[in-house]
């Protein structure tokens, strides 16, 4: 044949291999494709359509409010993609969506950022509702920023009526709830010691508290003179009396003004220790715990002589002079925070600054005093220290003055954990203030019974929120700021006795839910009251305190779920497992206070997000990830690509959420590389089925050769994994079956063998429409199937497909379809059998092919073996001495499976001896050697039929039957 005619013949071959066809872009090109998928979704209602339309239950995971402050971070990124995912995933199985996103308007930083914002001057004359307008504005500012944000996650919900705690519906419902608490006896006012910070001059919960590292105290030991013993203590310690002082040690100087009393633990053994005059100026004996003289005797560079024992109970009642001030005051019994682990064994007692040290003086009817005022300095009643500020100057002061009064003992730094206002981040102090409290005694038992009654995953958490709920103290509800929601109470102007009742509540209910809680400074106090109180003779005035944003946020299973009839208890909460302490709490106590039950039946946490390293984020390290640049991408492209939503969402779906989880760099470009494979996948699957229509073409199950029929049998065990994965919340298991689906099952087998198939045959032959029947189920299930974490590459799947689809949207085509009839374990295992034979020849193959004794492995034929008769047999089925004119159309032959030109089954090893490429066992032997005949130009295959078939010369006999429509 001239070279013409070659050429010619190589170019009508080349248009006859039946090559993939697709639009579908091996680029994802996700900055422009993602975007257009969510306006095809709006425009198409896709998500509101399934809210309502579905035919199923309906499914509430209620949204926790993030803060309406700042851009989104990483933290906001797993938390909402985790619950896009689980909400999408409830829409594919046909339940209903009810999934509203919130936002948490009020509070401290909001206020601060408004006044950061404005000068001496606007801020000197600025009036509360002045701030309340600037401060609603800047949040809904912020919502408006989020919300752009989170829909670029491709996060649905109903953004277009989202909650937000600052709207009059949402503050007449929390009105409502405070309301029930305090009809029920929940709500008390009363002085007791909180959390107050100086910094935000307002009282604090547990939960708006943090505990940074490197906290370092001046802790001193003083003694404080006893000046009367009990008549208890006295044939004890009566020989000591003249110069006897009890030891205590603190790690807050500053509050030695504030001493009531020194309590001891009654059970304990102390001891009477002699210094022999050792520590000038001060008490020759002093009472310490027993078990502590030896430890303190080093800590005070000095020998104790132990010289009387007693039980912690002799001293109750005996009294000391204070070391700074003209009072006595006594020696109390306290409870089992009194320990021998740490100081003295004796606690300096000030009830006006310690929880502990509060209940303890309200047994013994001591006062509460506390002369710090809101800036943290001292008042008039801390005498010489007037003016100081306790976190400042005021413990070198005090200390100071101990040593002139011939008190202090020892004074030395101490690290330990202190708490900080979580959003100034500077030390707070226990400070006693008039406060509205929920008094969580009053329903302790209750909260935790509701607790008993909900799924916790994981299920530590439950242990946690029972710990923290079983220790708590009440709850400081009140807050000394303007930006929040009133605590509707009024005060007799004569009297300062409070005026607040169900009737007072449920007024000023109706007004805020008419004009938001704007009216309590709106309007006078007449218009606040409703008759008689109006009109009773008494003065008012307005009570300036505003609720703990807990309350507010914690109210929403009230303002949202119950108020928008979405159902109550909800489905699922789902937040970081920080809010065990905060919003998980808040929510739990404020339902069972008013309702009796949890307002979730199952809660799920994550962790937080920390850098490759297992760092935390922090501007400081410089570590910090912007979700939004992993979106869209950074200033230098090249460092920081443009990934889109979908890669991070997957990555979301990759790592074990129940911990805290690593992001960075190298694990992005890792999710970016599954991320391919998936999509280059399904690219492969769509591009081999642009001439196929599954109402025409497809082939029915039993028909199907075995190899396509095992592939159904891994479709059904892969997709009903990964069903169990998100119905378990599995997320990674997911991830995990996906992968190994995606590029073990079909690119490294199926696929792989396929190829031949789908490319060599003629369009309409049997072994190629079999094969493209599989892959339309396999392209079908997996799009659905990785709908709820890749939701934008399954919707632009879909959109590719090029037959008729019965579905607009991939979210509208329901869950994976699986035909419990494709479940067959023999033939599996029989398979399974086959691929493990595959992969031992392939490493033969790979041997030969890397000494270059082959290139491609279509030059090889493969020499096999197999001791197991049985087995043999089977194979030898699978290998007919022709290819054509058997009943699948050599679907099934051993040589496709191995991607060789041939393959010859051995009934023995001696065919291998000498061969430099084999592989023996006891079971198997496998050796390679050149392939018979001549390379096919049109399938590439080797065949001694090439060469012989006049009208092809360059063609194989099998080839040729494909040309003519039989193969």
């Amino acid at each position: 044949m001239t070279a013409d005619k070659t050429a010619k013949a190589e170019s009508q071959y080349k248009d006859t291999v039946n090559l993939p066809q697709t639009a579908f872009d091996m680029r994802a090109n996700a900055s422009k494709r993602e975007p257009e998928i969510q306006a095809f979704w709006a425009e198409a209602n896709i998500y509101e359509t399934l809210a309502e339309g579905n035919p199923g239950e309906p499914f509430t995971l209620h949204d926790g409010p993030p803060y309406a402050n700042g851009s989104l971070h990483m933290g906001h990124a797993l938390n909402k993609t985790l619950k896009d995912i689980i909400n999408r995933y409830q829409l594919l199985r046909g339940r209903k969506g009810r999934y509203v996103p919130g936002w948490d308007c009020h509070g401290l930083p909001i206020e601060l950022k408004v006044l950061q914002s404005l000068g001496k001057d606007e801020r000197a004359g600025l009036t509360p509702i002045a701030l309340r307008q600037k401060a609603k504005a800047y949040a809904l500012e912020q919502v408006d920023i989020q919300k752009a944000q989170f829909m670029r996650l491709g996060v649905w919900g109903d953004w277009e009526n989202p909650y937000l705690t600052l709207k009059p519906e949402y503050e007449a419902a929390q009105l409502e709830v405070f309301g029930e608490m305090f009809t029920k006896g929940y709500i008390y006012r009363g002085l007791k010691p909180v959390h107050w910070s100086p910094s935000s001059q307002t009282a604090l919960a547990e939960a708006e508290l943090e505990y940074p590292e490197g906290h370092i105290s001046q802790s001193i030991y003083a003694a404080f003179r006893v000046t009367e013993l009990s008549a208890a203590a006295q044939p004890v310690l009566g020989e000591f009396a003249a110069d006897l002082g009890v030891a205590i040690w603190t790690t807050t100087p500053w509050t030695i003004p504030g001493n009531l009393a020194v309590a001891v633990n009654g059970a304990l053994d102390y001891a009477v220790v002699d210094t022999t005059g050792e520590l000038a100026g001060l008490p020759r004996y002093l009472v310490v715990a027993k078990d502590l003289a030896e430890s303190l005797a080093a800590t005070f560079g000095t020998a104790l002589t132990v010289r009387a024992t007693f039980k912690g109970a002799l001293l109750e009642h005996c009294q000391y002079q204070h070391p700074l001030f003209d009072r006595t005051s006594p020696v109390v019994i306290g409870g089992e925070y009194i320990t021998t682990e740490s100081g003295t064994g004796l606690v300096h007692t000030a009830p006006g600054h310690g929880q502990e040290d509060f209940i303890t003086g309200q047994k013994y009817g001591l006062g509460v005093l506390s002369p710090v005022d809101d800036r943290g300095n001292f008042t008039e009643e801390a005498g010489p220290f007037a003016g100081l500020n306790v976190l400042k100057d005021a413990n070198d002061a005090v200390i100071n003055a101990l040593t002139e009064a011939g008190s202090l003992l020892k004074r030395e730094p101490y690290a330990h954990k202190y708490p900080y206002d979580w959003r100034t981040k500077k030390p707070t102090i226990f400070r006693a203030t008039e406060q509205w409290f929920a008094s969580v005694d009053g329903f302790r038992d209750a909260a935790m019974a509701a607790i008993g009654e909900v799924r916790w995953i994981p299920s530590t958490g439950q242990n946690r929120i029972e710990s923290m709920v079983g220790e708590r103290s009440d709850w400081c509800i009140s807050r000394q700021r303007s930006w929040g929601v009133p605590i509707p109470a009024f005060f007799d102007a004569e009297t300062g006795e409070v005026l607040m009742n169900a009737e007072t509540i449920a007024h000023v209910r109706d007004i805020f839910a008419q004009r938001g809680s704007d009216a309590w400074w709106e309007l006078s106090v007449a218009e606040l009251l409703p008759e008689p109180y109006r009109s009773n003779g008494r003065t008012y005035t307005k009570g300036t305190d505003t609720m703990d944003v807990w309350f507010d946020s914690g109210s929403s299973w009230a303002a949202v779920a119950k108020q928008r009839g979405l159902g109550y208890p909800v489905d699922l909460y789902l937040e970081g497992s920080d809010q065990h302490r905060g919003w998980f709490q808040s929510s739990l106590l404020t339902s069972v206070a008013n309702s009796g039950h949890a307002p979730y039946k199952t809660v799920l946490t994550h962790g937080f997000t920390l850098d490759e390293q297992g760092r935390k984020m922090s501007k400081s390290l410089g570590n910090i990830i912007d979700p939004l640049e992993i979106i869209n991408g950074g200033k230098d492209q090249k460092q920081n690509p443009p990934y889109g939503a979908d890669v991070l969402r997957l990555w979301v779906s990759s790592v074990d959420y129940s911990s805290d989880v690593p992001i960075g760099k190298t694990i992005l470009k890792q999710m970016a590389d599954v991320y391919r494979k998936i999509r280059n996948t399904a690219r492969f699957l769509l591009g081999n089925l642009h001439d196929f229509d599954p109402a025409t073409d497809a082939v029915p199950y039993d028909q199907l050769p075995e190899l396509d029929r095992y592939l159904l049998h891994r479709i059904s065990e892969v997709f009903g994994e990964i069903t169990e994965a998100f119905d378990s919340f599995q997320f990674f298991k997911f991830f995990q079956t996906v992968q190994n689906f995606c590029v073990v099952d079909l690119s490294n087998f199926y696929l792989d063998i396929a190829k031949d198939r789908l490319y060599i045959s003629a369009p309409a032959a049997f072994r190629r429409r079999s094969c493209q029947t599989v892959l339309a189920i396999a392209l079908e299930n997996l799009a659905k199937a990785i709908a709820p974490v890749l939701c934008h590459m399954a919707e632009d799947i879909w959109q590719a497909i090029p037959y008729a689809k019965s579905h607009l949207s991939v979210f509208q085509a329901g869950w994976t379809a699986i035909n419990p009839a494709w479940s067959q374990p023999a033939l599996a295992e029989k398979w399974q059998h086959l691929r493990q034979i595959r992969m031992e020849t392939n490493k033969v193959l790979e041997a030969a092919r890397k000494d270059g004794a082959i290139g491609a492995s279509l030059e090889a034929k493969l020499l096999l073996y197999v001791a197991d008769d049985s087995l043999r047999d089977q194979l030898s089925k699978f290998n007919p001495i022709s290819s054509l004119g058997d009943d699948t159309n050599g679907v099934d032959e051993l040589r496709y499976l191995f991607i060789t030109s041939q393959v010859e089954l051995l009934d023995g090893v001696d065919r291998l001896q000498g061969l430099k490429y084999r592989f023996e066992s006891e079971p198997l032997g496998v050796g390679v050697v050149d392939a018979e005949g001549h390379k096919c130009d049109r399938c590439w295959n080797y065949s001694p039929s090439v060469g012989t078939i006049e009208a092809h010369p360059l063609a194989c006999d099998r080839c040729v039957s494909a040309l003519a429509g039989t193969f």
